[in-house]
């Protein structure tokens, strides 16, 4: 049995109701109404009416108020409005499209013209539903699509990052710590007025993002020098101070092959060029102090230390999270921008957390060691 639609007929003139029933009966479904506060409450109905012929001179409410107060109603303003009037002069059927009417059909009934008419507009409403269902699916797919895309871009950086990391002797842990650190940090400050403007939610999470490829021009370090356990000697420090500008010309490379520049890889390249820089002007590769570093690098520089001080490193045995404190705030005004280590001290437990989640195996005996030691 093929499904049939609902047309709700709305006219005070029984004789007229009578004659559109007639007409309609054998292959619609038909809810009638005499008045417009009825023809109201029987468009809410579920399920709602396909179509709505509705008469103009009805008393208390005329067809243009319901026909209004029917677009004006979320659940209502998708269902055509065809207006049913003995009226011909043009501002009458200016005033009922100016009301959100679909068409006109004059009086004197004729059976064949409101047929044709009532097919017409549940084709055309058909059409409508079938594009908006169509826009709704597409919306779904390109939503999903953009999450695939961003699982991929994220995973894409983090491998990129691992492949440096990897040939410093370090772990992925290593990058998840930092950029967990980045985001912390970046949202205490993002409230500060030197930091307002350029904190917003959607560059915190871009500069937390691009944190993964502070290092990846390590690749471009030679294995006896990253690898050295020791103290590098005044010519191998040289070569190890270039991995910044490495790690900013591969990105640089990648701008050039994509061929324009993103926010992204803004953040990333001026991470990996500047993180090594410090507040005094004391770092490398520029000799860059105070805000002639950019922000996403301080940050990168207070998450990248505390990180090294909380872990093993080649040269070092991990340090305690208060032994790293001291040594971070003792850093104010020197290697760190004050205002940012400020805001590291507010969040430094938050910083704590994020080391002992992800601390990496070889160092969990050694962290739960110094909590033993410190009870």
């Amino acid at each position: 049995m093929s499904y049939r639609r609902t047309i709700l007929l709305v006219d005070d003139t029984p004789a007229n109701l009578a004659v559109l029933n007639a007409i309609l009966k054998e292959h619609y479904k038909l809810r009638i109404a005499n008045n417009g506060q009825q023809a109201l409450q029987l468009a809410e109905r579920l399920p709602l009416p396909d179509l709505i012929l509705l008469d103009v001179m009805m008393p208390d409410i005329d067809g243009f108020e319901v026909c209004r107060r029917l677009k004006n109603n979320p659940v209502t303003a998708d269902i055509p409005v065809v207006f049913l009037t003995a009226k011909t002069q043009e501002i009458d059927e200016i005033n009922g499209f100016g009301a959100g009417g679909a068409d006109y059909i004059h009086k004197p009934l004729s059976p064949a013209i409101v047929q044709v008419r009532v097919r017409t507009h549940l084709e055309m409403q058909d059409l409508k539903n079938a594009i908006r269902l169509h826009n709704h699916e597409l919306e779904d797919r390109v939503a999903q699509r953009t999450q695939e895309l961003l699982k991929m871009q994220d995973a894409t950086i983090m491998a990129m990052g691992v492949m440096a990391e990897l040939r410093d002797e370090e772990t992925g842990l290593h990058l998840k710590r930092t950029q967990e650190y980045m985001r912390i940090l970046a949202a205490a400050v993002a409230e500060h007025p030197r930091f307002v403007s350029q904190l917003d939610a959607d560059s915190i999470e871009w500069m937390a993002k691009s944190a993964p490829l502070h290092d990846i021009g390590k690749v471009g370090i030679p294995d006896l020098i990253l690898h050295k356990p020791g103290r590098l000697t005044d010519e191998e420090f040289t070569i190890m101070k270039k991995h910044p500008e490495y790690g900013r010309n591969i990105i640089l490379e990648v701008e050039r092959i994509l061929g324009e520049e993103s926010q992204f890889l803004r953040y990333a390249r001026e991470i990996a060029y500047g993180h090594q820089e410090k507040w005094d002007g004391t770092g490398y590769p520029q000799g860059a102090k105070g805000d002639e570093i950019p922000v996403s690098a301080r940050l990168m520089a207070i998450s990248d230390v505390y990180d090294a001080l909380r872990n093993r490193r080649p040269y070092k045995a991990p340090f305690s999270h208060e032994m790293a404190m001291t040594i971070m705030l003792a850093g104010r005004g020197l290697h760190f921008d004050p205002d940012l280590i400020d805001g590291f001290a507010r969040v430094a437990e938050r910083f704590a957390a994020i080391a002992e989640q992800y601390a990496d195996p070889d160092d969990e005996a050694i962290n739960d060691m110094s909590v033993a030691a410190n009870h």
